[in-house]
């Protein structure tokens, strides 16, 4: 029996497999080491996890989580889940745990587009080359969060639509200087953001919010896919952000003459295959 779960900063997907199926499926919220210190990330497994999780015998834990694309941020997340499983644990990148589901052992560009954006190109073994995503405040185009800071921004300064501004402020029952306040002072500004995405993602008929979107996805294309032979591989993608403006990306990569042949909402079937 193995634990496998995939993290992004908003929510984390634990899937429990014994003997190649799935016997246990459950969300909790995200985890990542860049916001979190290892006793927060002990302190959330332990409280969002039912307690037969911790009672049952693992072979091993496979995590796979956003900010775990390096050493010492990994040793962070495999502390907190060795202290709560008593169990070896394998700690990758939330990028690699894109490769492996989407691709399993054969070669192509794998994209995350959800609360961040990222991308690699993976060989059917490893990943090969990777455009540093830059995280919200420097890259991570066409990402919810990114897509939300954009929007919150022209909100802020009213150069959205009126009607838009009166809307969002309505659905989300926040003020101006309530908004700044989940941005500079909450914690995970970039959940926050995220959740904007999915309001955008309603009005996609209003030509403002279109172009918006269209435009960032745009971004995302031309400063990451196309560092990579886009043309020779298939591209496969997963995300909220990837799902809810499916008919966007595929549109601009028909303009790149590229193909985005997989859609998915995360990895996690794949990589249950992969370990399987």
């Amino acid at each position: 029996m193995i634990l496998i779960a995939e993290s992004s900063s908003t929510r984390t997907e634990w899937a429990v497999v014994d003997r190649h199926q799935v016997v246990n499926h459950i969300y909790t919220e995200g985890i990542n080491p860049f916001f979190q210190s290892r006793r927060e990330i002990s302190r959330s497994i332990r409280l969002n996890l039912p307690e037969e999780y911790f009672r049952k015998k693992f072979e091993t834990v496979y995590f796979y989580g956003a900010g775990c694309n390096s050493k010492d941020k990994s040793q962070i997340v495999e502390a907190s889940l060795v202290a709560q499983f008593k169990t070896p644990v394998e700690v990758e990148s939330d990028l690699l745990a894109a490769a492996r589901g989407l691709f399993l052992d054969n070669p192509g560009i794998a994209c995350i587009l959800g609360t961040g954006s990222n991308s690699c190109f993976y060989d059917g073994n490893k990943i090969v080359k990777n455009v540093t995503s830059g995280g919200y405040i420097l890259g991570d185009e066409g990402s919810g969060a990114v897509l939300g800071k954009y929007f919150l921004s022209d909100v802020l300064k009213e150069v959205a639509p009126k009607e838009l501004i009166e809307l969002f402020y309505d659905t989300f029952r926040i003020t101006p200087a309530m908004a700044m306040e989940s941005v500079y002072q909450m914690p995970f500004p970039n959940r926050f953001l995220a959740t904007v995405a999915y309001f955008l993602s309603e009005h996609m008929d209003d030509d403002y919010v279109y172009n918006m979107v269209e435009c960032n996805l745009e971004r995302f294309f031309e400063r990451n896919i196309t560092q990579y032979d886009y043309q020779a591989y298939p591209i496969r993608m997963m995300g909220s952000s990837a799902v809810l403006f499916r008919a966007v990306i595929n549109n601009i990569a028909e303009k790149f003459g590229a193909k985005v042949d997989k859609i998915d909402e995360s990895a996690i079937h794949g990589l249950v295959e992969y370990h399987s």
